[in-house]
C-alpha cells in the first residue's frame, strides 16, 4: 500500500494510538491507558508520522506535545472517535446474543456492600453473562461506553439515556455499640463530647449538619477521610459516630443507630443506560434484575 493510499484511508489503531498520547502528553501514560507497551505505541506512531510524512510530537521534559501537523490531525481523529463509538452503540443495541459482557458502575459504597449480593444471584441464573463491576464515585460517561449501566446518586440529564429513579435511600448516624458503651450514648446537647468520623477534603457532611441548623466545623470531626468505605469502616471499627446507609448498617447488627433527631436527607439512586442498549437482550436482563433488586 502507498502513502497516499494509506493516508486516505487511515488505520483507526493508529490514529486511536495517536489520540491516546496526544491527550496524556506521554507515551508511558498512554501505553497504560490503551493496555499496550511504550515500544509498540513509539513504533506506531513512527508509522503514522511515514504515512503523513509529517512529524506529528516533539519532546518535551514532561513528555511529548503536538507539532502544528499533529494539532491539524487531533480534531480529524476525534471526530473519527466520535464515528466509532456510535457505530459500536448501534451494533452493540442490535446484538441479539445473551452472552456477553456487561459493564456495571456504581458507588464504592454501593460496589463493595450492596451489589456483590443482587449479582450474585444474577451470575448464578445466567452464567453466560459476564459482568464488569467498576467501583466510582465519579460520573461515568455511558455516551462514551465508559459503562453500559449506571447506578447514581444524582438524576441523569443526557436525553440520549434511560433513567429510572430506583429508591431514596435513607442514612442516619451511627455508632458501634462498644463505642456507645465506652462514651455513652450520643445526644444533641453533647454532640461536641463526643468522637466523629467525617470527610477530610469534602465539605459535605459540613454543609449537611448546618442544613440541619447545627453548627460545624471541619475539627468537629477527629477522624476525616474522603473515601466512603474507608470511613465507614473506621465507624465500624468503634472510631467514632458516622453517618451511613441504612441498608448498609442494616447488614452489621453491632451498629446502633443514634440521633434521629438530626435531618439526614435520603440518597436518591437512579439506573442508566444508553437507548441504543435498553434493547439489547443481555442489558435489558440485567437492567431489569438490578431495578427488581433495588426498587422501594
Amino acid at each position: 500500500m502507498n502513502s497516499t493510499r494509506a493516508a486516505s484511508e487511515p488505520d483507526w489503531t493508529l490514529l486511536r494510538a495517536f489520540l491516546a498520547v496526544a491527550e496524556t502528553g506521554s507515551l508511558s501514560r498512554a501505553a497504560v491507558e490503551l493496555g499496550s507497551s511504550q515500544p509498540t505505541l513509539s513504533r506506531q506512531m513512527s508509522e503514522l508520522e511515514a504515512q503523513t510524512g509529517h512529524a506529528l510530537f516533539e519532546r518535551t521534559r514532561r513528555g511529548v506535545s503536538l507539532t502544528e501537523a499533529g494539532e491539524a490531525l487531533r480534531l480529524p481523529a476525534q471526530r473519527m472517535r466520535e464515528h466509532a463509538r456510535e457505530w459500536s452503540l448501534v451494533a452493540a443495541g442490535r446484538s441479539t446474543a445473551l452472552a456477553g459482557t456487561v459493564r456495571i458502575t456504581a458507588s464504592e459504597v454501593m460496589s463493595a456492600y450492596v451489589l456483590p449480593a443482587v449479582l450474585r444471584g444474577l451470575r448464578e441464573a445466567h452464567p453466560e453473562i459476564q459482568i464488569e463491576l467498576v467501583p466510582s464515585d465519579k460520573l461515568e460517561n455511558l455516551l462514551e461506553r465508559d459503562a453500559d449501566i449506571a447506578l447514581r446518586m444524582v438524576k441523569p440529564t443526557q436525553t440520549a439515556l434511560v433513567a429510572r429513579k430506583l429508591a431514596d435511600l435513607p442514612m442516619h448516624a451511627y455508632a458501634h455499640r462498644d463505642y456507645i458503651q465506652a462514651h455513652g450514648k450520643p445526644t444533641l446537647d453533647n454532640l461536641g463530647t463526643h468522637h466523629w468520623v467525617g470527610f477530610d477534603r469534602s465539605d459535605q457532611m459540613i454543609r449537611g449538619f448546618r442544613a440541619g441548623g447545627i453548627e460545624v466545623t471541619r475539627e468537629f470531626f477527629g477522624f476525616r477521610c474522603d473515601h466512603q468505605i474507608v470511613c465507614w469502616q473506621a465507624v465500624r471499627a468503634g472510631v467514632g459516630i458516622g453517618v451511613g446507609l441504612d441498608c448498609v448498617a442494616q447488614a452489621a447488627p453491632e451498629m446502633v443507630r443514634v440521633l434521629p433527631e438530626i435531618p439526614i436527607p435520603a440518597l436518591p439512586l437512579w439506573i442508566t443506560a444508553h437507548r441504543e442498549l435498553r434493547g439489547t437482550p443481555r442489558l435489558k436482563l440485567v437492567f431489569d434484575a438490578l431495578t427488581g433488586a433495588l426498587k422501594t
